[in-house]
């Protein structure tokens, strides 16, 4: 098969392609009476130079699925560990930029992304649950839901009276459109009056109506469950 229908990565590659190139034009010798066949075969000579790579750099690097020793950060981790544990909403790039004043000589900038996927992986071990929530989406015109709200804490008086009182209030969950009227009971009578107030303020009507528990609503079921009384959905 011709060189030039293989390729390779690296500098390995490189000299590959270059030998290719070589045989396509009839150059056997490349250097001191080596062929390029022979470099690429057989690597440098002894006392060749070769660029070499810096000790931090090859220290950051590893195998996926490799466990050795010296892994990067291993001899500060403890302390890191227990930073982590203290303030969890510490960043790895806080934490890097503490290394770097503590032990200028033993860390690199270019290390940084090697601490961030190491706390990273402390998060999801070791680090504090996160909240789990499902967002809602809501569309303009959908739904509207009431709710009733005890107001005996906002301590209302007539002509120095104590008021107690409720408020059925309905609201578009879209807009955060909303109204409400007085009310002394959470009964059905009140929640049709209150839905019906702010439907003719409103001058239109959604698809569905939605409502908590209410006993205005609904009804305990011997499963435990509650269920939709039937003049509610007439």
């Amino acid at each position: 098969m011709p060189y030039d229908t293989v390729f390779f990565e690296g500098e390995a590659g490189d000299r590959e392609r270059r030998a290719g190139e070589a045989s396509d034009a009839g150059e056997d010798e490349v250097g001191e009476g080596r062929s390029v066949r022979d470099e690429v075969r057989h690597g440098p000579e002894d006392g060749e130079q070769v660029p070499q790579r810096g000790e931090a750099a090859l220290r950051d690097e590893g195998t996926a699925g490799v466990a050795y020793e010296g892994r990067p950060f291993a001899e500060d981790w403890p302390d890191l560990r227990v930073r982590l544990l203290d303030a969890p909403e510490l960043e790895a790039k806080t934490l890097f930029e503490f290394l770097m004043a503590q032990h200028p000589d033993r860390y690199e900038p270019g290390q940084l992304r090697t601490l961030q996927r190491r706390v990273l992986e402390w998060r999801g071990k070791e680090g504090p649950e996160r909240e789990v929530f499902f967002a809602q989406e809501h569309r303009p015109g959908e739904a509207m839901q009431t709710d009733f709200t005890h107001c005996e804490e906002l301590e209302v008086t007539i002509a120095g009276e104590p008021f107690p009182h409720l408020l059925c209030h309905p609201v578009l969950p879209y807009s955060n459109w909303e109204w409400a009227t007085v009310c002394h009971s959470e009964s059905l009578m009140a929640l049709r009056r209150g839905v019906q107030a702010a439907v003719f303020k409103l001058g239109r009507v959604t698809e569905f109506h939605q409502t908590d528990n209410s006993t205005a609503a609904t009804h305990d079921l011997a499963s435990g469950m509650r269920g939709f009384n039937v003049e509610y959905q007439r």
